[in-house]
């Protein structure tokens, strides 16, 4: 479908500086209407191609910003367990009345310092965090490429859509054509009446699949329009944005592994994280924990402090020093270890399972492939028979050596017949090509398949 031309609308506006007395000037209704319909028709078609929706899509889905957000909270987590050694400050203050005896010391304004010196522990869990981020940072990648499988199969699927009814159009109109020219033969007793029933049913299946195209098409605008955050109405693709799959898509050799798939290699990267956590864990007990800690405080001069202090106050004081502790025995700290560990095997075991899945799913495309291109190549090759068969029956009827032998009611069954195989070779190419996208997304190639529709003519 080629673009639509560019309108330009020259507004003329009314000298301001001379008000019409005595009247009021309007536009004129016609002109008004001409032109809203005018920019109706202009707005009522947006072409967008494959490569600039899903660059759109990689910016406005919400499951890429929520997958971001995961990174920002992964790198703060690394933030949060690495600063446990840099020392922080608290400051405080707790004036009051004080009656009888006084609860505490007199502070009136306190400081108040602490850090991690030494942990065993601690390293383990910075290391933790910071396969969270690799982690999450994989998690991120996966969404991104998934976000651009999605876009690209709602892309396609409309593209094919919008084919598939400009073809039923054109049937629709040889459907109506044999209603015409059977109800004329029922009439003058050449045909029987259930001929006509016939063709009316044949126009009646062209409707019912023309109305099924078009609320897919509009469920594939609307997704498109969820994923780019453009508008839903009058969205259409350029099919000439969409390349070919690659050549050598479904050998052997471009299986997948763990590493370059980004949602197993998130799998193992979380399942490294939980390890680290495990055996951070696992050495809080038997080994010393020491901490920084310094505080000052300012006593307070009033409330009665000095009737029970007479030797008087040391109004500022500070103090200075380290905290060691060698934990014996903690049960509660022991449970956690074994909890921790638990989770650690769970994740690799679930990691294990994500590359099994993902070559269990390779293998199954790949047996599909091949079954899809050869039910494309055999409803490719009866569409160019049907084309071959209405080409010779049309050259027959022109030439006038057939007008004995065909009807005008097998010319337009034979051109409802090429129109249908052409139907079925789109749902062939349709179904093979989704396949094949999903091997491109589970080999790794779909951004380099998207990025080389560049090279194709786009609005």
């Amino acid at each position: 479908m080629p673009p639509p031309k560019p309108l330009v609308c020259k507004l003329i506006r009314m000298d301001e500086s001379k008000p019409v007395r005595g009247r009021t000037r309007s536009l004129n209704p016609n002109a008004i209407a001409a032109l809203l319909f005018l920019l109706s028709a202009v707005a009522a078609q947006a072409q967008i191609s494959l490569s600039t929706a899903v660059d759109l899509a990689e910016k406005n889905s919400t499951a890429v910003r929520a997958a971001q957000a995961s990174v920002q909270r992964a790198l703060g987590a690394v933030a949060e367990s690495r600063d446990a050694y840099v020392p922080n400050i608290l400051l405080g203050a707790n004036p009051g009345y004080v009656y009888g005896y006084p609860l505490g010391y007199p502070s009136l304004f306190q400081a108040n310092s602490q850090s991690l010196i030494l942990s065993w522990s601690q390293r383990d869990y910075v290391r933790a965090a910071r396969a969270g981020v690799e982690s999450a940072k994989l998690s991120l990648q996966n969404t991104q490429r998934q976000v651009a499988m999605d876009v690209s199969l709602a892309y396609v699927q409309l593209d094919y859509d919008l084919r598939e009814i400009a073809a039923l159009d054109e049937e629709k109109t040889y459907a109506d054509t044999l209603v015409d020219i059977e109800q004329e033969r029922v009439g003058a007793g050449v045909d029987a009446a259930v001929d006509s029933l016939q063709a009316q049913l044949t126009a009646a299946q062209v409707d019912e699949k023309r109305i099924h195209l078009e609320n897919d098409a509009d469920n594939m605008r609307q997704k498109l329009s969820h994923f780019t955050g453009l508008p839903a109405t009058g969205l259409t693709t350029v099919s000439t944005s969409i390349p070919p799959p690659p050549s050598t898509l479904g050998s052997d050799a471009e299986q997948p592994s763990a590493a370059s798939d980004p949602s197993v290699a998130a799998a193992y990267a979380n399942a490294k994280s939980k390890l680290y956590q495990a055996w951070g864990d696992s050495r809080q007990n038997f080994r010393p924990l020491i901490g920084f800690g310094a505080q000052y405080a300012l006593f307070e001069k009033f409330a009665n402090y000095t009737l029970y202090y007479p030797n008087g106050l040391q109004y500022n004081n500070a103090a200075l020093g380290v905290t060691v502790t060698f934990p014996i025995f903690d049960a509660t700290r022991r449970a956690r270890a074994r909890e921790s560990a638990a989770d650690a095997a769970h994740a690799l075991a679930d990691a294990d399972a994500a590359r099994n899945t993902l070559d269990e799913q390779t293998l199954s495309l790949r047996g599909t492939l091949r079954e899809l291109a050869a039910q494309q190549r055999v409803a490719e090759l009866q569409s160019r028979l049907a084309q071959a068969q209405l080409q010779a029956i049309d050259t027959e009827l022109a030439n006038g050596t057939g007008a004995q032998a065909i009807s005008p009611t097998q010319a337009q069954k034979a051109h409802i017949e090429e129109r249908e195989r052409y139907e079925d070779s789109l749902d062939a190419n349709f179904a093979l090509l989704k396949v094949q996208l999903n091997l491109l997304r589970l080999t790794g190639q779909l951004d380099a398949w998207i990025r080389s529709s560049l090279n194709s003519t786009s609005p």
